[in-house]
């Protein structure tokens, strides 16, 4: 019998403006421990309402999650934000708190000794490959975008979670440095035994980092699986998603140089 998912929804449903707007419909799915889980969709397809029940930053309005089997409508929501990491798509970071006390908030909440924070923020520079004298005293806008999105990561990992949810963590930046972001996470992920789920509305993204994907679209969860198994799907909408990747490489494979060249 195979384990129970670390995190588990069932027939999950979310509605706003007085049930006029459904946002996510009844939407049951699993997330395998150390499993890395991309959910995919347009806007208002309610992947990011999906991600924000699930630290119950909004509350659902029928259904069941479970987190590391506990229904977390019987926990403490600030508890439970405490022991899941949340990257955001901005970096979402205290903005007059420079990068050691950003990345050491929660720690703090908690009541760490101020000792063991300053080590934990020094390894977790080092992890997510920013220099310690150079960074720590920064404020965020002496940041990158990069950057910040890095300090964004290491403060969702500082109370060391099981679970990291990240709401289209890579979006907002430039090509070069999403992707030398996203393999560097993607190997965070292995490293520490994390499970991920990833908001995106990039397929290709969600394909070279994810183990799985969900689509959503309307509020409901179209399909799910590996990338072979999606492509088996006969949702037309799933089939349109999984092509724009194919046709971008089939027009990048036309346009290069074979031999790599510029």
């Amino acid at each position: 019998m195979p384990p129970a998912p670390l995190i588990a929804y069932a027939d999950v449903a979310k509605t706003f403006d007085g049930g006029r707007v459904v946002a996510v419909d009844d939407v049951s799915l699993g997330v395998a421990e150390g499993e890395f889980l991309a959910i995919v969709g347009g806007s208002g397809s309610g992947k990011t309402t999906l991600l924000r029940l699930t630290n119950r930053l909004i509350e659902a309005d029928r259904g069941t999650i479970k987190v590391e089997g506990e229904d977390i409508g019987n926990l403490d929501p600030i508890g439970l934000r405490r022991r899941i990491g949340y990257v955001f798509q901005s970096g979402g970071l205290f903005p007059h708190i420079d990068v050691a006390g950003n990345i050491g908030i929660t720690p703090k909440l908690l009541g760490t000794p101020a000792d063991e924070i300053a080590a934990r923020v020094d390894e977790l520079l080092d992890l997510v490959r920013l220099d310690r004298k150079d960074y720590r005293d920064r404020l965020p806008h002496e940041l990158s975008g990069g950057q910040r999105q890095r300090v964004g990561v290491a403060r969702a990992l500082a109370a060391k979670p099981r679970i990291v949810l990240m709401d289209e963590p890579f979006g907002a930046l430039d090509p070069l440095t999403r992707d030398a972001l996203g393999d560097d996470y993607r190997a965070l992920h292995q490293k520490l035994g994390l499970t991920t789920v990833m908001i995106t509305h990039d397929m290709t993204e969600a394909i070279l980092l994810a183990d799985r994907v969900a689509v959503m679209r309307g509020g409901r969860l179209l399909a799910e699986g590996t990338p072979a198994e999606l492509s088996r799907s006969g949702d037309a909408y799933v089939g349109e998603l999984l092509r724009t990747p194919r046709r971008q490489a089939e027009r990048l494979s036309a346009l290069l140089p074979r031999d790599g060249a510029a």
